[in-house]
């Protein structure tokens, strides 16, 4: 090992969390560990005074600092509430930027833990350019959410406990943000016993220690996912992506509904509500599990974070079962008759549905969007799919499909009742109380609008479903308007989900033969 490595190692060692930064617990999960045939433990990072693993890194920072200094960060997150607490312990002056779009539970929190906040901008980013720029004017101190050596050292110190707690571990699973937890427990596990798997976990739409690994340097990624906000990071640092190159073995991304699914194998073990990055590693650990096939190890997640706005918890639950393989959502036909509902329930066997949507449309065939109980996940997926077959449905499997997790499955109304030229569109803009009037008026009004589904999820973007009847010869003209929004933008036009339950126009589900081919 070389000396910086060494040093990392040593400091780790060394590191005094006390008395503000508490040694947490390790639960075991039981009901995980016997569905997984492996011996599943969680680190209890919630347990912090902050409910975050964020504290170790800011105190052992500041902590270096003379009394008295002047500390500025950029945050939204549990980093702000780690600097503000660890500043007022330690006798520091902290200013948090937070982009104006922070929820007011959030601001609140830091400003009780003694923190003064400045609003500034609609992201991080201009938050961050805030942050420095008054770090600059009052001669303060900068501190880094995650690449920075003391903040390393700091989150270092979780393996440092998880070590003297277990001493049989085959494998830690650790969530990735900017990497400094990562890289702080990497080099400790490694250090003390190389045989230990160190595996990052990522979200798949933050994965950016991926896309550096892959790159062979860090790589800013074009955009990236807010539900678990807490490690939606374009780039990694470049301190914690050397030192995760070096000692990180391997590296899994999960999906946001696996993530919900670990949310609720936390609570059912430990009662604890874990924040969607919280659960991060669980999730990565279960799939990692699954994936491999191995039996009889001893296993460890990090539980990371607990700071969650209840009213997310809806979204959570409705996504938990499709994360966990425990519903199917398919698009059906059936015949547009008397007893047709009832004939299609009975090729079910017994399984239970979840939700049923249909509209009257005319005669014929009717489309239904319908959701199934499953017991035995994929497999009994595919069972009910042959079922369906052979009983001469034309379904189109959309458990995977999010214009339908997000918005199909909550919308009312029907198909247009003349043909239009339309452009489905979904788009992500920062959510605060007045955004939705604000995307409005950004949008502008040059459009007819034929479609509009908007549902807050309690989270920091604002999810909108749009559609505008736009002659073919006008594409490139709005195509223009929408690259000058600067909103994160899906094209949904093709999506079946549009073609079968919203416009008369494009191509039918008896004709897409969908995806049960």
């Amino acid at each position: 090992m070389v000396s910086q490595e060494l040093d990392y190692f040593r400091a780790i060692i060394q590191a005094n969390m006390e008395p503000l930064a508490k040694v947490t617990e390790v639960s075991e999960m039981a009901e995980l560990s016997a569905r997984l045939g492996n011996h599943v433990w969680l680190k209890r990072e919630d347990q912090q005074p902050v409910y975050s693993f964020k504290l170790r890194g800011a105190f052992h920072k500041l902590s270096k600092l003379p009394k008295g200094s002047d500390v500025v960060t950029a945050s939204a997150g549990n980093h702000a509430q780690g600097v503000a607490l660890s500043a007022s312990f330690l006798g520091h002056k902290a200013t948090i930027v937070m982009p104006v779009t922070t929820p007011e539970i959030k601001v609140s929190a830091v400003r009780a833990l003694g923190g003064e906040v400045v609003l500034h901008g609609h992201h991080f980013d201009a938050a961050k350019a805030h942050a420095l720029a008054l770090t600059e004017q009052r001669n303060g101190v900068f501190v880094p959410p995650f690449d920075d050596p003391d903040v390393i050292i700091g989150q270092g110190t979780v393996a440092r406990e998880l070590m003297q707690q277990l001493n049989d571990l085959d494998a830690v699973f650790i969530p990735v943000g900017g990497g400094g937890l990562l890289a702080g427990m990497a080099v400790y596990i490694k250090s003390l016993r190389p045989d230990i798997k160190v595996i990052g976990v990522e979200a798949d739409e933050s994965a950016c220690l991926k896309a550096a690994l892959e790159a062979g340097k860090p790589v800013e990624l074009d955009r990236v996912g807010s539900f678990a906000d807490g490690v939606a990071v374009k780039i990694i640092g470049t301190e914690t992506f050397r030192l995760a190159q070096k000692f990180c073995d391997e590296v899994v991304t999960v999906s946001g509904d696996e993530i919900c699914a670990a949310m609720q194998d936390i609570f059912v073990s430990t009662r604890a509500i874990a924040e969607p990055s919280g659960a991060l590693s669980t999730a990565g650990l279960k799939k990692w599990c699954q994936q491999s096939g191995v039996k009889g190890l001893n296993v460890a997640a990090i539980l990371s974070g607990a700071n969650l706005n209840f009213d997310r918890l809806r979204y959570v639950a409705e996504r938990t079962a499709l994360g966990e393989k425990n519903e199917a959502l398919l698009a059906v036909t059936i015949k547009e008759e008397k007893g047709s509902f009832k004939q299609f329930c009975a090729s079910l066997g017994g399984r239970a549905i979840t939700e049923f949507n249909y509209r009257y449309a005319g005669p014929g065939e009717a489309q239904i969007f319908v959701g199934i109980a499953l017991r035995q996940g994929q497999q009994e997926l595919d069972e009910l799919k042959a079922v369906l077959t052979e009983n001469g449905y034309t379904f189109c499997d959309l458990s995977d499909n999010e214009l339908a997790k997000l918005h199909i499955r909550y919308m009312v109304g029907g198909k247009a009742p003349a043909q239009l030229h339309e452009r489905l569109l979904r788009f992500e803009f920062p959510e605060y109380p007045g955004a939705l009037a604000r995307f409005l008026d950004t949008l502008g009004s040059n459009w007819n609008i034929t479609l509009f589904h908007y549902r807050n999820h309690g989270g920091s973007v604002g999810n909108v479903l749009a559609a505008f009847a736009i002659e073919p010869s006008d594409y490139d003209v709005f195509n223009e308007h929408l690259n000058r929004l600067g909103y994160n933008v899906q094209d949904e036009t093709n999506n079946p989900c549009f073609t079968q339950f919203l416009t008369t126009q494009g191509q039918k589900l008896s004709e897409a033969k969908a995806a049960n081919q």
